[in-house]
């Protein structure tokens, strides 16, 4: 497989589903893998239920990237302890997933940028990283057969530590290996709704049949706010759709996966690059749209991700406006609609990457995509995710809210949401993902966007 996981990928995952475990995981995306493999590694039994195929959604269309570098100053922390778990995963898995410690560069083209860098890294300090500013040369020699690099090079910030997975590769495979362990999947089985019981979660309603359960785990990614919807929690996810593309194989170039926020590429082990247009956006228009425009207005102002307005939501997408808002448990749900979330991607925008990609490495030349593809960003207002227990639905841990930056981060969270199930001690602050922060009159603080 050389791309992202659709629809018409065949079934890998098909277990027949229990009367009781100890825990669902809702979504078959990193973070409910990763979280459902902590907690079989504490001794529980756990059921990840995927409405479509695992990994389909925006976990096989990221960049690939493993990155501790410009990170949210509450994430880094787990995100440090995820690049420590990284190396010993192809192991774990019996495959190799690609991960390759190559560094991960930003490169500055304006002062602004720089400044940006220069923040980060007296963060980054404080945790002992090996993150280190660059000068333009010190770019340069980081970047074989770069040219008049488009807009000019100030100067970058580098982490060496950081590095790159192949993302379609990565999740089934950790999948397989969880299944292995005792772990149960099941693709093409969404969950409807939970069942309460006693003012408490008592298990989940699937379109195969009920599971019991004592807790239950919603890392559903785009759909997460949708599911909670219709359970009366309101959150404050939008739809960004992100674009991306897959070369041909290429000559010698450049390892260090890159970025200078026109521009963003990583070095593929099929020998071609993953490119993708920095942080140029689409941002879809639909009834949570203008139900959370408010909370949202900060970080637009900014316009963070460089966004293209659709005025409408594609039919059946988490926001589309004639999604469903509420269904019962013996009703389709929208989630069964839609197995596989496969925005199109925006060739316009690929153009100008391929432009910029041929300027900044002209003995490469204009890269030819084999494959070009686009994925929905379960975004928050200030960019982090949500991983707390919801107290009106007693039983309920939340993960979502990734917000792009998940593929790195989810082996250390997993551990962390399986640890919140279990009652063991975390070992992080958390508070800057509580759920009620959007409620309880916080400020919201704007994150990374990278």
């Amino acid at each position: 497989m050389h791309g992202p996981i659709t629809d018409q990928t065949p079934r890998r995952f098909a277990d027949p589903l229990p009367a009781r475990a100890d825990v669902v995981v809702i979504g078959g995306g990193i973070m409910g893998v990763m979280t459902a493999w902590h907690l079989r590694a504490q001794g529980l039994s756990v059921v990840v239920c995927e409405k479509g195929r695992v990994a389909g959604e925006q976990s096989s269309r990221n960049w690939g990237w493993i990155r501790q570098q410009g990170r949210d100053a509450a994430e880094l922390p787990i995100m440090i302890e995820a690049a420590a778990m990284w190396p010993g995963l192809s192991a774990a898995a019996g495959v190799d997933l690609g991960y390759r410690r190559t560094g991960v560069m930003y490169i500055a083209r304006t002062e602004a940028q720089r400044a940006g860098h220069e923040a980060f890294l007296r963060l980054a300090r404080g945790h002992d990283l090996d993150t280190k500013m660059l000068t333009a040369d010190q770019v340069r020699a980081r970047l074989p057969g770069a040219g008049d690099w488009p807009g000019g090079i100030l100067g970058g910030m580098i982490t060496e530590s950081d590095g790159r997975a192949e993302p379609w590769v990565t999740v089934p495979a950790l999948a397989a290996a969880l299944q292995g362990q005792g772990g149960t999947i099941r693709e093409d089985c969404a969950v409807r709704c939970l069942d309460i019981a006693a003012g408490r979660v008592a298990g989940v309603v699937t379109e195969a049949g009920r599971i019991a359960c004592d807790a239950v785990v919603l890392a559903g990614g785009s759909w997460s706010s949708l599911f909670l919807r219709n359970h009366g929690v309101s959150l404050p996810q939008l739809s960004v759709i992100s674009t991306a593309a897959q070369t041909v194989p290429m000559g010698a170039g450049p390892e260090v996966a890159a970025s200078d926020g026109a521009l963003a590429f990583r070095r593929r082990l099929d020998g071609g690059f993953t490119i993708a247009p920095g942080n140029a956006h689409e941002f879809c228009l639909g009834p949570d749209a203008f139900r959370h425009v408010r909370a949202f207005l900060p970080e637009l102002r900014k316009d963070p991700f460089g966004a293209l307005y659709r005025l409408t939501s594609p039919k059946d997408f988490p926001d589309a406006w004639g999604t469903p808002r509420r269904w019962s448990a013996e009703a389709r749900s929208p989630f069964e609609a839609m197995r596989v979330l496969a925005p199109r991607p925006h060739m316009k925008t690929l153009a100008v990457v391929q432009d910029l990609f041929a300027k900044a490495f002209p003995t490469l030349g204009r890269p030819k995509i084999r494959h070009a593809w686009a994925g929905m960003i379960d975004t928050l207002p200030d960019v982090v995710p949500v991983v707390d227990h919801i107290a009106a639905l007693p039983g309920l841990v939340v993960a979502t809210g990734l917000s792009g930056h998940g593929f790195g981060i989810a082996p250390g969270l997993g551990r962390v949401v399986a640890d919140m199930v279990t009652g063991r001690p975390v070992g992080h602050d958390l508070s800057r993902f509580r759920f009620g922060r959007f409620s309880d009159g916080s400020r919201i603080e704007g994150g990374p966007t990278l």
